[in-house]
């Protein structure tokens, strides 16, 4: 069983947590929770596991019941392992009017498994997601931080041959 003291951040993000300590009074430290989770996330594979949360919780001198509200809550945190690249394809009114369905489709034929399964090589899966805010330049997704609009099946085909080189690149670096 892994416990919070097997849990660590890097230096690297240690030096984060502190830095957005600081933007919250001392007695207000709770208000870092949801930054602190989006590190968690980043920092350990894209998701966020009971004991990584109970980490969190530990930084806050928090009960973990509170980071576990918080996590459920917010779509954006993955309570189980993802994909390597994980796309968040919107699914509501503009992009729903554009094609989303059509989107979300063309990438389970592609990938070859369902949204919410991760493909066999581990690389993509698929999140069907709820407003991502660029309803001018629907239909889009999401993967990590980068937005791609105003998708069409030639557009995905770029972007997953670039994704796929790209991990082919990463691993001979």
């Amino acid at each position: 069983m892994t416990t919070t003291t097997e849990i660590q951040f890097n230096n690297e993000a240690q030096q984060k947590v502190k830095e957005i300590l600081l933007q919250y009074p001392a007695d207000k430290s709770k208000s870092a929770l949801l930054p602190l989770l989006h590190l968690a996330q980043a920092e350990f594979d894209g998701w966020l596991s009971v004991p990584v949360m109970d980490y969190v919780a530990s930084i806050l001198a928090i009960k973990p019941i509170e980071v576990y509200e918080v996590a459920t809550f917010y779509s954006m945190f993955n309570l189980k392992p993802v994909g390597k690249y994980l796309i968040e394809v919107c699914q509501t009114s503009s992009c729903w009017m554009c094609g989303a369905e059509d989107i979300i489709q063309y990438l389970e034929q592609k990938i070859g498994v369902p949204a919410g399964q991760i493909s066999a090589d581990g690389m993509f899966q698929i999140k069907k997601v709820e407003c991502l805010g660029s309803c001018g330049t629907a239909p889009m997704f999401q993967i990590g931080d980068k937005y791609y609009e105003n998708l069409t099946l030639e557009k995905i085909d770029a972007i997953l041959e670039n994704l796929k080189n790209e991990n082919k690149r990463s691993r001979y670096v």
